[in-house]
């Protein structure tokens, strides 16, 4: 087995962070780290080739066992993954390997994509490349931008596409009522809804301008306080076409405990209303469309 083959080994983000985590104060042989991962042999070694592979990770030759141990590019990536300086750490693995790397740069092409559109361009793109994608290389690069904050996935749709920014243009107002109309549009000419699912608006409004989730929750909360009365909000529980999402949203964050950082999927994350003074709103609707937002630019 070499540390070179053309496609990603499946290795997770979580394994990948406690691996060069568990190899920094001293190096370890593959057996310790199958102890330490709790994992099989198979699923270790996989995960010490794809770490050497992209720099986190170097091998030490021994009489024994070769040991391997964290460097300097390993230490750095701890140190921003540590400090939750997520888009540093994202930046660190764009360059250190090249699966990732490749991945981002069709996104900034396609953005947003579905994973049968990037498999199609970089099958294309990578004809005369020594690395190749299959859609378990896209999930895995993919669940690494995710957890990460580079990109995000559109929890009903599937596509995925890069997060551009942390904030929403000055014109999100008029962006905003466009998805409304168009959210409202798919129930059918005579079955216009008053209430949207603030969920749907969120990932469509999000995979539109390209922006974080946050982004859309801290801009959506100041349109309804500057336009009391022409945008209601409800409270409602969320209906069962509501509750339609494919997938959750994925996140990464620092673990108490011996483990470095614990990692976690929810769709109930995906299905958060808006919370106002201590209330979770699921639903939106529209009164009056003449409507005003002042963005954190321009405050």
């Amino acid at each position: 087995m070499t540390s070179e083959r053309a496609t990603i080994r499946p290795v997770t983000l979580g394994r990948l962070t406690e691996l060069t985590y568990i190899c920094e104060s001293a190096s370890k042989t593959t057996e310790a780290i199958e102890e330490r991962l709790h994992v099989s042999h198979r699923r270790a070694r996989e995960t010490v080739l794809e770490a050497t592979r992209i720099g986190l990770l170097s091998e030490q030759n021994s009489e024994d066992e070769p040991e391997y141990y964290t460097t300097p590019v390993g230490e750095r990536f701890l140190d921003t993954i540590k400090a939750k300086e997520w888009t540093q750490a994202d930046e660190i693995l764009a360059v250190r390997s090249p699966h990732y790397g490749t991945f981002l740069d069709a996104l900034d092409e396609l953005s947003p994509a579905s994973q049968n559109e990037i498999l199609d361009y970089l099958e294309s793109e990578l004809e005369y490349s020594p690395y190749s994608f299959n859609q378990t290389g896209i999930e895995i690069v993919g669940d690494w931008g995710e957890r990460l904050g580079g990109i995000q996935r559109n929890a009903f749709t599937g596509k995925y596409y890069v997060v551009e920014s942390n904030d929403v243009p000055a014109n999100f107002q008029f962006v905003f009522l466009e998805e409304y109309d168009s959210l409202e549009e798919t129930a059918g000419v005579d079955l216009r809804q008053r209430y949207l699912s603030i969920p749907r608006l969120r990932e469509r409004t999000c995979e539109r301008l390209q922006c974080s989730r946050g982004a859309f929750d801290s801009a959506l909360a100041t349109l309804c306080q500057e336009n009391v009365g022409k945008l209601e909000l409800s409270g409602a529980p969320l209906d069962t076409a509501a509750k339609e999402s494919v997938l959750g949203i994925k996140e990464i964050a620092l673990a108490d405990g011996d483990s470095l950082v614990s990692t976690s999927q929810s769709t109930q994350q995906v299905m958060a209303g808006l919370e106002q003074f201590d209330k979770q709103y699921y639903y939106l609707a529209v009164y009056d469309r003449d409507i005003t937002f002042t963005s954190n630019s321009n405050q």
